[in-house]
C-alpha cells in the first residue's frame, strides 16, 4: 500500500490485515497479538520465511487507515508532532551539556540498544567539540549486555536506584524509558521516579502498544501498574511535563518477541529523534519535511536489506541445518557491527529456551569496543568473553564443520583483518558467510570473494549531507544487519521447530512478561480459559497442584520455572 502523503513511500507496505480490525484478539495488547502475516510459518520453507518477515517489518512504515481502528503510526501527524515536541527538550540538553544529561534505559534488547544509541550520539558530539550527554541504564547492569538476564526487569525499586545513581548531581535530565509493550516494572519504577521530580527530570515513555493496552495486573512489591504510570504521564502531556510516544508497529512476525520489530522501530524513532534534535541545535528549522526525510532513509534501508532475500534465505537454510545438527551459529562483527551481532545472538537463549553456546557474538576489540561503562567482564566465565582473540582462543578449536561463522562488517573497516579471521575459520569449517556493506564505487577484493563465495554485500548510495549524514549511513548498516539476523535467526529456529503457526511453544520463563505469554499461548492453541490454563503452566512448573502453590507470588513462580528445563514445549 503507497502512502498517501505528500511525501510517497519508497517500499510497498502490506494492506491493513485483520489485526487491526475491532474484536481481533481484543484481550491481547498489539505486542502481543498473533500476526496474521505469519500465521501458517511453521509450514514456510526459507525463501517464504524472508518474505514473510519482510512484511511484517515493513508493518512499521504503514499509515494509518481511518475506515478500521485508528491506530496512531509511525507516519502520524500526533507521533510526528511529538517527536519534534521532545527534540526540542533534548536540545535544551544538547545546548547546555554541563548540567545536563539524556539518560536512554531498556531491558533486554531495548538496554542494548540503549547503550548502542547513546555511544553514537555520544560519538557524534565529540565529532562536533561538543561534550557528551548521553547515558545509557541496562536493567541487571552491563551483564545483561552480553548474557541474558530477565529477572531484573520485575524490580521496579532497583530500576529506581539506578536513575538516581546515574543521575546524581544534574539539574535537567530527559529520561527515555523504552519498553515495546508497555511492561516493564523496571521502567515503570524509573519513569514513576521521574513524575515526582519534574524541576529535574523530563519522563519520556517509548513503546508500541496503547496506552489503553499498557500491562494492568499487580507488580509485586510495589503500588502501581504499569497503566497507571502511563495514563498518569499521558495526563502531563499537553503541559509537555512528560510524552508518550507509542506508535502502533503490529504485532511481531513470532508472537511476543519484542526483540524483531519492536526493537526496529526503538532505533528508528530515536535515532531520528536525536538526528533532529541535532539539526535543531545547529539553527536548522525542524519541519515536518526534515523528520520525514530521515524516516524515508529507513524505508530506503529496507528496500535495499529484503533486495538480498534470496541469499538471506540461503544464510538461513545453513543456519538451520548447523542447529537442526547440534552445531552453533557464530557472528564475527567489526564495530558496531559487532554489538547488533551480539544483540542477536543474546536473545537466542531466553526467546528459544537455547543454550547460549548455540548463537554467539563476537565483537572486534571486545569491551574496548564495546564502550560499556563496566569495561571488561570477562572475569565472569566464558559467558562473558567477546572479542575475536576470546573465539580463536577459546571457541575456534572446537569449531566443526556442523558450524556456521556469519562475519559483519564494512568496506571501510580493515578488509585485510577479516581476511585473516577467514583463513582460521576455513581450517575448521567451510560453512561461511558474510554481510557486507559497501558504499557505492565500493567492492569486495576478489580475495575476500574467493574466500567466502557468496556474501550478502549490501551497497548504500553515497549521501551527500552534512556532518549528521555520516551517522545516518551508519544507522542504515546497522538496522541492516539486525534485519537480517533478525531473520536469519529467527527462521533457524522456526526451520528446528521451536515454533508452532507463530507462536514460539519453547522459550524460558524468566520473568513475570513470560509466565503472561505462556498462559496466553495456552489458552490461544488450547481455547481453556485463563484460570485453566494458568494451573496447567503451574502443574508443569511444580510437577503437582496444591492451594499454596496458586496463592504464591509470581517471583517464586519464576524461579522455579528457571530451575526446570522447559515449562512450553
Amino acid at each position: 500500500m503507497r502512502g498517501t502523503r505528500k511525501y510517497r513511500h519508497i517500499i510497498d507496505t502490506p494492506d491493513p490485515g485483520k489485526w487491526e480490525l475491532a474484536g481481533y484478539e481484543e484481550s491481547l495488547p498489539i505486542s502481543e497479538k498473533s500476526n496474521p502475516i505469519t500465521r501458517e510459518m511453521d509450514k514456510a520453507d526459507p525463501n517464504t520465511l524472508v518474505q514473510l518477515l519482510r512484511d511484517c517489518d515493513a508493518e512499521i512504515f504503514q499509515e494509518e487507515d481511518e475506515t478500521i481502528i485508528n491506530y496512531q503510526r509511525l507516519y502520524s501527524e500526533s507521533i510526528l508532532k511529538t517527536v519534534a515536541e521532545i527534540a526540542k527538550k533534548v536540545q535544551l540538553i544538547i545546548e547546555n551539556p554541563e548540567d545536563g544529561l539524556i539518560v536512554l534505559s531498556g531491558c533486554g534488547t531495548s538496554g542494548r540498544l540503549a547503550l548502542l544509541l547513546a555511544n553514537s550520539f555520544n560519538r557524534l558530539m565529540k565529532g562536533l567539540h561538543q561534550s557528551p550527554c548521553y547515558t545509557y541504564i541496562i536493567a541487571g547492569g552491563d551483564r545483561s549486555v552480553v548474557a541474558a538476564q530477565e529477572a531484573p526487569e520485575d524490580n521496579p525499586a532497583r530500576g529506581q536506584e539506578e536513575l538516581k545513581r546515574v543521575c546524581e548531581g544534574k539539574k535537567k535530565v530527559v529520561f527515555i524509558g523504552i519498553s515495546c509493550s508497555l511492561s516493564a516494572p523496571f521502567i515503570a519504577g524509573q519513569l514513576d521516579f521521574c513524575m515526582k521530580n519534574l524541576d529535574v527530570f523530563l519522563p519520556v515513555l517509548v513503546g508500541f502498544n496503547p496506552v489503553s493496552m499498557a500491562r494492568n495486573d499487580r507488580i509485586e512489591g510495589w503500588n502501581s501498574t504499569f497503566r497507571q504510570v502511563a495514563e498518569q504521564m499521558q495526563n502531563l502531556h499537553d503541559s509537555q511535563r512528560a510524552f508518550v510516544l507509542n506508535p502502533a508497529v503490529g504485532p511481531e512476525g513470532l508472537c511476543g518477541s519484542s526483540r524483531m520489530k519492536g526493537g526496529s522501530a526503538t532505533k528508528i524513532l530515536l535515532e531520528t529523534l536525536f538526528l533532529v534534535a541535532h539539526k535543531a541545535s545547529s539553527k536548522v528549522e525542524v519541519t515536518e519535511k526534515c523528520l520525514l526525510e530521515i524516516l524515508r532513509t529507513y524505508e530506503r534501508a529496507h528496500k535495499v536489506t529484503y533486495s538480498q532475500s534470496k541469499k538471506i534465505a540461503a544464510l538461513v537454510k545453513q543456519s538451520a541445518t548447523s542447529l537442526q545438527k547440534k552445531g552453533h551459529l557464530y557472528l564475527l562483527g567489526w564495530g558496531t557491527l559487532g554489538l547488533v551481532g551480539i544483540m542477536d545472538a543474546v536473545e537466542c537463549a531466553p526467546s528459544y529456551n537455547a543454550d547460549w553456546r548455540d548463537v554467539r557474538g563476537f565483537i572486534n576489540g571486545g569491551y574496548h569496543t564495546l564502550e560499556n561503562q563496566e569495561g571488561a567482564l570477562t572475569s565472569l566465565g566464558p559467558q562473558f568473553t567477546i572479542s575475536h582473540e576470546d573465539f580463536v582462543k577459546s571457541v575456534l578449536p572446537s569449531v566443526s564443520e556442523t558450524d556456521t561463522i556469519v562475519f559483519l562488517f564494512t568496506m571501510d573497516d580493515e578488509v585485510t583483518e577479516v581476511e585473516k579471521l577467514v583463513e582460521l575459520v576455513k581450517e575448521k569449517t567451510s560453512n561461511i558467510h558474510a554481510i557486507c556493506h559497501a558504499t557505492a564505487g565500493q567492492y569486495l577484493p576478489n580475495s575476500t570473494k574467493k574466500m567466502i563465495p557468496n556474501p550478502i554485500v549490501i551497497t548504500w548510495p553515497i549521501l551527500f549531507l552534512e556532518y549528521e549524514g555520516a551517522f545516518i549511513q551508519k544507522f542504515q548498516r546497522e538496522l541492516s544487519s539486525k534485519w537480517i539476523l533478525d531473520t536469519v535467526t529467527s527462521g533457524a529456529h522456526v526451520l528446528k521447530g521451536k515454533v508452532y503457526r507463530n507462536f514460539i511453544v519453547d522459550f524460558a520463563i524468566c520473568n513475570s512478561k513470560h509466565f503472561q505469554r505462556a498462559v496466553s499461548v495456552l489458552q490461544r492453541l488450547s481455547g481453556h480459559p485463563e484460570t485453566r490454563c494458568t494451573e496447567t503452566l503451574l502443574q508443569s512448573i511444580y510437577g503437582e497442584q496444591t492451594e499454596q502453590m496458586r496463592n504464591t507470588e509470581m517471583s517464586q513462580h519464576i524461579r522455579a520455572a528457571m530451575s526446570r528445563d522447559k515449562e512450553i514445549d
